[in-house]
């Protein structure tokens, strides 16, 4: 148990695991796993019997044990058993309808096969798909198939260096002395030892030459390059602000006095929004698309209310307005939700 945990936790998963020995609590935490704790007084009697094995529990306390496996089932995608009791047969702690509750594409790996399994569909020396794509293994012989994978894989690399050994493809051997494997496993070349071989040639990433530091100004250039900047900014602004000026009052000059109370109000808006978003950290841009859900929900509201004019292009144009304000909103929703999700555990 304490190996899967450790080897669960190295690869990054949330690891959960229980035991009826309180003792066990301690080490489990130490590895890096949560220990999963039951709302029972009665825990501690329930404790270790001799030689590390769990003794018996009661039937409050194994009931206590099914109803909190039951909670845990649906959030599992890898459930490993090792429970074993001496001289019994191992306990069921997996039940049917805890399979049934877990996701598809889900595993259980029951260790404890072969003394029936902890799981109550585990059958020995054969691994099985629920109704519900859970796979259930309750292999008996890892072990042995831990001595055949090890062979396969030494065997892979040294088919692998017979390749090298042999360019032709003809069982002519060519020892390259310049093959960095080969030369490494050769001990003895030409009637000279070669062992050990020399360190392997490391491409070292070149130096990058000292970036120039910038000449340090003066403080007279310092407030120069200041009022030039300054200077730049004003005569931008007072661009600005003359061809908004002549526009407004091009439009004043045609359209009635309520459109231009509008108008005004809409260009200040639009001035303002555009201060206020350009001033934002890249940062904040996430979560500043949720806030503005409600900025879009106002707009959809007042297209609303124009599209029962009478004009076409009132009512084309308030249509637009609800589909884009539309999209605004359901993008705002899905960034908010994935940006949610970031601090969720699952």
């Amino acid at each position: 148990g304490l190996a899967a945990i450790g080897t669960s936790t190295s690869l990054g998963a949330i690891t959960l695991a229980f035991d009826v020995r309180p003792e066990v609590a301690e080490q489990i935490e130490s590895m890096g796993a949560e220990f999963v704790y039951l709302d029972f007084s009665e825990t501690q009697t329930d404790g270790a019997a001799t030689g590390g094995y769990a003794a018996p529990s009661s039937p409050e306390f194994r009931e206590a044990q099914l109803k909190k496996f039951r909670e845990l089932a649906p959030e599992m995608d890898i459930v490993i058993t090792t429970a074993l009791i001496p001289g019994r047969d191992a306990p069921v702690l997996w039940t049917k309808d805890m399979v049934e509750a877990m996701k598809p594409g889900s595993v259980i790996v029951d260790l404890a096969a072969e003394r029936g399994g902890n799981c109550e569909l585990t059958r020995a020396d054969e691994k099985i798909v629920s109704d519900n794509g859970v796979t259930i293994v309750g292999y008996t012989d890892f072990p042995s198939r831990m001595a055949a994978q090890a062979s396969t894989l030494y065997s892979n690399n040294i088919r692998h260096m017979m390749t090298d050994l042999t360019p032709g493809k003809d069982g002519t051997v060519v020892q390259n002395m310049e093959d960095d494997v080969i030369r490494g496993a050769t001990v003895t070349h030409d009637g000279a030892i070669t062992f050990p071989p020399p360190p392997p040639k490391v491409q070292a990433i070149a130096a990058q030459k000292p970036k120039e530091k910038a000449r340090e100004l003066t403080p007279e250039e310092k407030r120069a390059q200041e009022v030039a900047a300054f200077r730049a900014q004003t005569r931008s602004q007072v661009t600005l602000l003359g061809v908004g000026g002549a526009l407004m009052l091009l439009v004043g000059l045609y359209a009635p006095a309520s459109f231009l109370q509008h108008f005004i109000v809409f260009v200040l808006a639009c001035f303002v929004g555009f201060q206020v978003i350009w001033n934002v950290s890249h940062s904040l841009h996430t979560p500043l698309m949720a806030v503005t859900n409600a900025i879009s929900s106002i707009i959809i509201v007042g297209a609303l209310l124009q599209i029962g004019s009478g004009s076409f292009l009132v009512i084309l144009l308030a249509a637009l307005s609800v589909f884009m304000a539309g999209i605004n909103i359901f993008g705002g929703f899905m960034v908010t939700r994935r940006m949610l999700a970031m601090f969720q555990k699952s």
